[in-house]
């Protein structure tokens, strides 16, 4: 599990083994956007930079995602500015523990598995101020074709939840 799962993600902030006293943490897709920008009226973007994902497959895969989803509500990609709006993601990690569920073989650990958050954010150009910001955090697929497939299903969700659809 160790460092095929570690490559997976981008290793920037790791709470391996973190015990959480309270309940258990709610695993969700936020969506946040400024109310006083007028999406219908933004058409192209361009790339910035973010926390991309390690692996260089997962960070293509991410990207076509966003693109794809983008392209579907109207966008048009372009290499660099002018536009209307740039776009990053980026990519988090950590190691949740299950407090509720048995303590496993000979060591009396709890179960531990892997969480992932990907934000999306979409920044004017001129002030990088955020346009629009969403944040999926869930357990992840430690298999990388499963891990593929999750990713694009989050992609979409996000997506739906843009503010002219």
């Amino acid at each position: 599990m160790g460092s095929r799962w570690m490559s997976t993600w981008i290793l920037v902030l790791a709470m391996v083994g973190t015990v959480m006293a309270g309940p258990m943490p709610k695993y969700r897709i936020t969506v946040k956007y400024d109310g006083h920008t007028d999406f219908r009226t933004l058409r192209s973007y361009a790339w910035t930079t973010g926390w991309a994902a390690f692996n260089p497959s997962l960070d293509r895969r991410i990207v076509d995602a966003i693109d794809r989803e983008l392209a579907a509500l109207g966008f048009s990609r372009l290499e660099g500015e002018p536009c209307d709006v740039l776009i990053a993601y980026r990519t988090l990690q950590r190691t949740d523990v299950a407090l509720n569920a048995p303590r496993a073989g000979k060591s009396r650990v709890y179960p531990e598995y892997p969480v992932g958050t990907l934000m999306i954010l979409m920044l004017e150009p001129r002030t990088r101020r955020e346009l629009f910001r969403a944040r999926a955090t869930m357990p992840i697929e430690i298999e990388s074709a499963k891990l593929e497939e999750q990713l694009d299903s989050i992609v979409t969700r996000v997506f739906a939840r843009y503010p002219t659809r």
